[in-house]
């Protein structure tokens, strides 16, 4: 039967898939919008099975904070082209992504895709039909929430990189933001020596020791010469001991401590496409 570009572009606007394939869809239905609907998520599931061993290392991740700044989330979502993580319609698309998981906060990846995309789709099924617009392998590869008195999202220009900073004090936006930034840009890997995995802290030693060994050092002191090198390592490699960007005369615990005694950072998480 023939369909008018009308319809074609009604099914367009529900779908987002491309103006042929919305067209085939309905004629193939007798112009039944719901049937042409699920020929056009077959089509996705087809693609998607195709690509499942595909490589999908490119794609957005998207840092979002709601509106009472209590709660924070990063999500990544990937495809497999540079090309494609440029378009904006996938950016809308993963920025929706991002708002669902604030909205629900869900456990984990798994429960994220498991949410209601709208009435007609969850937002695994949403993927499988986006898969078969575009033609990329595309997956929810990560989720981290932060709740905390003040949280802030930040978003560095591209979309490649991201963090989300919870602070135990009220109303600390600007603050939170500044050392967001710090988290983004210095990527520590724990908020101090506390945090730092024993696994971590067992192979800095080991690497001090070798590298004192290497230079000479007297066996004896190469262990003295190890442990002050994990110092150097506290403050370069974990958040509270770094030297704050903006004034590296402070490290981020005392600039906190200075913006309102006690103000701390109670968790941080951090993600790079790069």
């Amino acid at each position: 039967m023939s369909v008018t570009a009308a319809d074609v572009n009604k099914l367009r606007q529900q779908t987002g898939a491309g103006m042929m394939d919305c067209k085939k869809a309905l004629v193939e239905a007798n112009g039944d919008f719901s049937e042409a609907i699920d020929i056009l998520r077959k089509k996705g599931q087809k693609v998607a099975a195709n690509r499942e061993d595909r490589d999908a290392s490119e794609g957005l991740v998207m840092a979002v904070t709601s509106e009472d700044e209590k709660n924070g989330v990063i999500v990544v979502v990937n495809c497999e082209t540079d090309f494609v993580a440029k378009n904006d319609d996938f950016g809308v698309f993963a920025s929706k992504i991002a708002s669902i998981a604030l909205n629900s906060m869900p456990a984990d990846v798994e429960a994220l895709k498991n949410l209601r995309w709208d009435d007609r789709l969850s937002v695994s099924e949403k993927i499988i039909e986006q898969t078969g617009v575009i033609g990329e392998k595309i997956q929810i590869s990560s989720f981290w929430k932060i709740s905390a008195d003040t949280v802030y999202a930040y978003n560095h220009p591209g979309n490649r990189v991201a963090s989300v900073v919870g602070l135990n004090g009220k109303n600390k936006a600007e603050v939170a933001k500044d050392v967001a930034m710090q988290v983004a840009a210095m990527a520590p890997i724990a908020l101090d020596e506390e945090h730092v995995p024993k696994e971590v802290i067992a192979k800095e030693i080991e690497i001090g020791k070798e590298l004192a060994i290497q230079e000479g050092k007297p066996a004896e002191m190469a262990e003295k010469i190890a442990m002050g090198r994990l110092q150097k390592f506290y403050k370069e490699a974990t958040l509270l001991n770094q030297q704050y960007i903006k004034d590296n005369k402070l490290s981020v615990k005392q600039f906190l401590d200075g913006t309102e005694k006690g103000l701390t950072v109670t968790d941080f998480k951090r993600f790079s496409l790069l």
